[in-house]
């Protein structure tokens, strides 16, 4: 008799910055072939950490650099939000040409490029002409990568989880599990992560443990799933219908009476208040004092 475990989650781990760390980078490529990588396309090693990735069988992703609110260093080619719908396309189509076997897009930093509608409006219309996904590194709250999208084919997934912006390893630890019990509540999370030692070393221990209830995936496995809290164009991720909740009030029928009410005399209406007044208290004390 066959036998199967069900899984409730599926959890995608991309591990970012490849190209500058080929020691470590190779540690990561000897582990699952579900985790995927994001090489950078202007690293030293992108061109041969891209086809290695590739051949071992891990899913390739572009890391774009963009331009992040803080004043910090930038990668060469880095997208800014007041480049030209030109400048960008010609920055993406080079990253394609440098990054072999790539299926998806994610953003370097970013913060400043993403919560830019209108530049992120040109990286959409840049990559309606390739095949690619793209995965909101989710650098900034308020990313405009969803809206974006809209008119376009290109589909949109989300970081949910950064797993080491500390380099301490119990807080990679931490998130690691957070990443997992994510996957497990909603039925799948994407973790992000760098190939730094202690990274490495996280990975190596935690991952051949894995709850039964879950499983690795690629992100490109995710792109059917609704993404949570967002409304993405029909096309990207289909949404379930919203049902109709209870209510929780129903109005009376109307109050219909079997027989006529017999008229009441109008002296004996007046008769019926003055006796109530005779009876209140306020009545009987100001007898008293009269």
């Amino acid at each position: 008799m066959l036998s199967f475990t069900a899984h409730a989650g599926k959890l995608a781990l991309v591990i970012d910055d490849f190209g500058y760390r080929p020691a470590e980078e190779n540690q990561i490529l000897q582990m699952s072939p579900q985790i995927s990588v994001s090489v950078l396309p202007d690293a030293p090693h992108s061109h041969e950490m891209a086809v290695k990735a590739h051949q071992l069988g891990h899913e390739v992703i572009i890391h774009l650099p963009m331009a992040p609110l803080s004043k910090q260093p930038l990668e060469k080619n880095t997208l800014t939000p007041e480049m030209s719908s030109a400048e960008v396309a010609r920055i993406i189509q080079e990253a394609v040409n440098k990054v072999p076997f790539a299926v998806g897009l994610n953003n370097h930093q970013g913060s400043k490029m993403t919560s830019s509608l209108s530049g992120m409006q040109k990286v959409m219309q840049a990559l309606d002409h390739y095949n690619l996904y793209f995965l909101d590194s989710m650098t900034i709250a308020g990313s405009q990568s969803i809206p974006a999208a809209q008119g376009t084919h290109v589909r949109i997934l989300k970081r949910r989880v950064f797993l080491d912006d500390s380099q301490n390893e119990a807080d990679i630890r931490q998130q690691f599990q957070r990443a997992v019990k994510l996957a497990q509540r909603d039925g799948y999370a994407i973790a992000i992560g760098h190939p730094h030692p202690t990274t490495v070393r996280v990975l190596r221990a935690m991952l051949p443990n894995l709850p039964a209830d879950v499983t690795l995936v690629r992100p490109s496995q995710l792109l059917n799933e609704p993404q949570r809290g967002t409304t993405a164009s029909a096309s990207t991720h289909p949404t379930s219908p919203v049902k109709p909740q209870p209510a929780r009030f129903k109005a009376p029928g109307l109050c219909v009476t079997r027989q006529p009410i017999a008229p009441v005399p109008a002296t004996r209406m007046l008769s019926v208040i003055a006796e109530s007044i005779a009876q209140s208290p306020l009545y009987k004390k100001l007898a008293d004092l009269f």
